[in-house]
């Protein structure tokens, strides 16, 4: 045995994280004491203190169970009014709102009143051990759903409350409570089961000697093949030899009433096995009623239920490719019905399924059930409707061929004649089915013998060779019209496979181009609009737990709708209709999950009513998997821009704190040594000294306060609040302003300016743009040599002015020009090279840009330096009466 396998069998050992462990007390019929054993176990962990709660137990008036109940905390059950009768469930939501370690659940397989979350009994289990509850609960053999088929053959009696077997195989332990058939009948006798009046009618009817000792057998094989199934777990978990799973079991079905019961059997057969198996269905091509296609879907329904896999295959031979289908998937049995063929269908098929099969699985185990055993049932199956108009089609093409014939008669041999009533045949078959096909072939052997056969108009044939034209004809066209119809459903068949297929690739190909979420839904509701009879809405949740449509039908939901949808996007499995959970309302809500849980939920309402079709929920299904796997990925595009946003706004919030960090406490330092000096030294300072002392705070204070004026204007700018007070002003005034504003920066500095002699008006906000003037001359300043030059000179273009600072500082490399004007961008050694909030340039671009303006960067004075030139708009000019 290999490591691997003893890791899985330790790995299945082990109890699932969160999920609670399932106890069942098994039996062979009511009145064994399944209720009494499960209220003994109970009371055993209550004395030992384990939390326990009774969420429902059926005593059915026993006085010894009813006593079993004293002292054990139970959970108020929840009544409701159905057709004015008082039913009382279990309050599953009341249990789960304050969870116990233990709960109690009497009759595993009963059914909820209508109006519950789920239909089913074994769903509120399955519920409470996914919130990690513990469960002991009771269920009789006769409500396996495997065991259904079985137990009405014994008893006579079709037990209509089963559960699917898996969930009895899921259970951690199951403890089987027996009781002699001999005991249970004196038990009945007594009253201890059932009233005295209801315990007369039981006998006669279910509880029998003979039936309760079979029921006995069946519980017995149970749980005997629950025990060989763990002892072969526990071999393998110390690494030895035990039975292992090998091939698969592949059960054959198709639209018969028998359908339901080869299921069950070949569950059964799996499980003695300990086979995986699949239920497989071929199609054809061929017609089918509703009947038989209802059939099959219940067929397909039961199997998934009891947990094996559906196979919908296509072929043009059934037996071929079930063959073919079980040396993929390495099956070693292969299980079919057998059924008393009519003479037509053998005629038409040829041999029976069985025996095909037998000579083409070479190596394979082929088993045959007998399903015979309802034969009357099955004759009286609705037919399929007669499709007259396609009848009628074959004595007009009939009556064509012949016109054809006789104005060919002169010009053709009579053996030809028999090809054109072949080519009647032939068009009837392909635009119809096999029985008007048969029809044309039998009109046209009449027409043939009464039309060309001598005598004429006559059925009587005087040569004997022209009765072996006719035989032959009629066998001729019999076999073609075959065949043709046989093509036409398989054209079918392959052109529905193909419908199927293109449907997935055309949404994967809309999902491919699809960038984010909205983007994919809208994907999906176009592909599926493309389904004219049902309706499709896409949900999302949001955090508070609210339904918002995204994309498809709006519909308001009522309340059961609603819960179906909030349970079916909690536990990542579908619900609504056509389903076991909350099955009542109009939509069948499948969520797209991905690996972090639900994305969206899918709604599908059928237009005309009642479930889906087993095939159609498969292939929403099948187009629900890439929509989820585009969902997600459409998500992991959102995080990774957020994250990417994130990080660059904390970069820009590291920038700010650390440009503002420095240089708005640069002047803070200086001021308030200036002022410690002062008041430390006062008088004893000399005049002259105090004086530049005070100068010197000032001038830090208006460098601070134009700090926080950057800031602000750079705020203001980034959200639209900045408003343009325009007006025309002089060029010359902006530039004198701004140098006398910077009288103290630039005195160490040789300052020249160009101004020509006549310049237009600009029509501007004449504070901003001095602002973005001081900002530039700062930034040429604050990096200037010592007596160094700066110029400052006006140029006038055909539409533009230009407000050009030049200096002979370090310089900007071509590189990073573009860069300068963004917020917080210093140059390692250009003009911005480490000083400053970074704002200024930023500010500027923005204050010129609000005009129309924009700011460039070239060389500076002599080869050195940079050159920053202010571009702003010129506007016509106004007249001389309006200055």
């Amino acid at each position: 045995m290999s490591d691997a396998q003893r890791a899985d069998a330790l790995l299945a050992d082990m109890p699932r994280e969160g999920r609670g462990r399932l106890k069942v007390f098994l039996g062979a019929a009511p009145g064994v004491g399944k209720t009494f054993a499960m209220l003994q176990a109970a009371q055993a962990q209550l004395r030992q203190g384990v939390d326990l709660r009774v969420g429902v137990v059926e005593t059915h008036g026993r006085a010894e169970t009813e006593a079993m109940l004293v002292g054990l905390p139970q959970q108020p059950a929840l009544r409701s009014e159905y057709r004015g009768v008082t039913l009382s469930e279990m309050d599953l939501d009341g249990i789960l709102a304050t969870p116990p370690k233990l709960v109690l659940v009497d009759e595993l397989a009963h059914s909820n009143a209508h109006g519950s979350r789920h239909a089913k009994r074994w769903q509120d289990v399955q519920e409470l051990l996914d919130a990690g509850i513990d469960v002991y609960t009771t269920v009789n053999v006769q409500h396996l759903e495997a065991l259904n088929d079985q137990v009405r053959d014994i008893t006579g009696v079709q037990v209509r409350e089963t559960l699917p077997d898996w969930v009895l195989q899921e259970a951690d332990e199951i403890l089987l409570i027996d009781l002699p058939p001999r005991e249970l009948l004196e038990r009945l006798r007594d009253g201890k089961v059932y009233v005295p009046e209801q315990a007369r009618a039981a006998i006669d009817a279910f509880f029998s000697q003979t039936n309760l000792t079979a029921l006995r057998e069946l519980a017995m094989q149970t749980a005997a093949a629950r025990v060989d199934a763990d002892l072969n777990r526990r071999y393998r978990q110390q690494g030895q030899e035990a039975p292992t799973v090998r091939g698969r079991l592949l059960l054959g079905i198709d639209g018969d009433a028998q359908a339901e019961r080869l299921v069950r059997h070949a569950c059964r057969v799996a499980e003695r096995r300990h086979l995986p198996w699949s239920v497989v269905h071929v199609e054809v091509g061929g017609e089918r009623d509703e009947q038989r296609l209802g059939n099959l879907q219940a067929a397909q329904q039961l199997a998934e239920r009891l947990g094996g896999e559906v196979v919908v295959l296509r072929g043009s031979s059934v037996a071929d490719t079930l063959v073919e289908h079980a040396r993929e998937r390495r099956a070693s049995l292969i299980l079919v019905g057998r059924s008393r063929q009519r003479l037509r269908r053998r005629w038409r098929v040829g041999r029976g399924l069985a025996e095909r099969l037998l000579s083409l699985g070479e190596g394979l185990e082929v088993s045959v059930l007998d399903t015979e055993v309802e034969r009357a049932p099955a004759r009286l199956r609705a037919r399929q409707p007669v499709q007259w108009r396609d009848y009628l089609l074959a004595p007009l093409a009939t009556g064509v061929a012949a016109a054809a014939a006789l104005g060919l008669a002169q010009i053709v041999e009579l053996p030809n004649i028999s090809l054109i009533f072949l080519a009647a045949v032939l068009v009837v078959a392909v635009r119809s089915s096999l029985g008007p096909a048969l029809l044309c072939a039998g009109l046209s052997f009449l027409a043939y013998n009464l039309l060309f056969i001598e005598p004429l108009l006559s059925l009587k044939i005087e040569r004997q060779q022209d009765v072996l034209t006719l035989l032959f004809f009629l066998l001729m066209a019999a076999l073609t019209g075959n065949l043709a119809t046989r093509q036409r459903q398989q054209l079918q068949a392959l052109r529905q496979t193909q419908g199927e297929t293109t449907a997935l690739l055309e949404l994967s190909r809309k999902l491919t181009a699809a960038t984010d979420r909205q983007a994919v839904l809208a994907a999906a509701t176009q592909q599926f609009s493309q389904w004219h009879e049902i309706e499709v809405s896409l949900l999302a949740r949001s955090s508070d737990g609210l339904w918002k449509v995204e994309a498809g039908a709006q519909r308001l939901l009522t309340e059961q709708e609603r819960a179906a949808a909030d349970w079916a996007w909690q536990h990542a499995q579908p619900a609504g209709l056509g389903t076991g959970t909350l099955p009542g309302g109009r939509w069948w809500w499948w969520p797209l999950s991905g690996e972090e849980g639900p994305l969206a939920l899918l709604g599908i309402s059928p237009k005309q009513g009642g479930p889906l079709p087993a095939d159609q929920r498969r292939l929403i299904a099948a187009l629900g998997q890439p929509l989820a796997q585009a969902l997600e990925r459409a998500q992991l595009a959102e995080d990774l821009e957020a994250a990417r946003l994130h990080g660059q706004t904390e970069e820009l919030r590291s920038a700010l704190l650390a440009s503002v960090s420095h240089d708005l406490r640069t002047p803070l330092t200086a001021m308030r040594g200036s002022i410690d000096s002062l008041l430390a030294l006062g008088e004893q300072i000399p005049l002259a000294d105090r004086r530049e002392l005070l100068e010197g705070t000032r001038d830090e204070a208006e460098r601070l306060d134009r700090y926080i004026q950057n800031l602000l204007d750079m705020t203001r700018l980034g959200h639209g609040g900045l408003k343009l007070a325009r007006d025309w002003v002089a060029p010359a005034d902006i530039v004198a302003s701004a140098l006398q504003r910077l009288r103290p920066v630039l005195a160490p500095l040789q300052v020249e300016t160009a101004l020509p002699g006549e310049l237009p008006l600009l029509y501007v906000h004449a504070a901003l743009i001095e602002q973005a003037l001081v900002n530039v001359l700062e930034n040429a300043a604050r990096f200037s040599p010592s007596q160094g030059r700066l110029r400052v000179a006006l140029e006038v273009g055909r539409e533009e002015l230009r407000f050009s600072v030049s200096d002979q500082g370090p310089g900007i490399p071509e590189h990073e020009r573009e860069k300068i004007f963004d917020m917080f961008y210093t140059a390692a050694r250009g003009d911005r090279g480490g000083q400053g909030t970074g704002l200024g340039l930023a500010i500027c671009q923005g204050m010129l840009g609000a005009h129309g303006g924009r700011v460039t960067v070239g060389e500076g004075l002599d080869g050195r330096g940079a050159t920053l030139t202010l571009h702003l708009p010129l506007h016509p000019q106004p007249l001389a009466e309006d200055e």
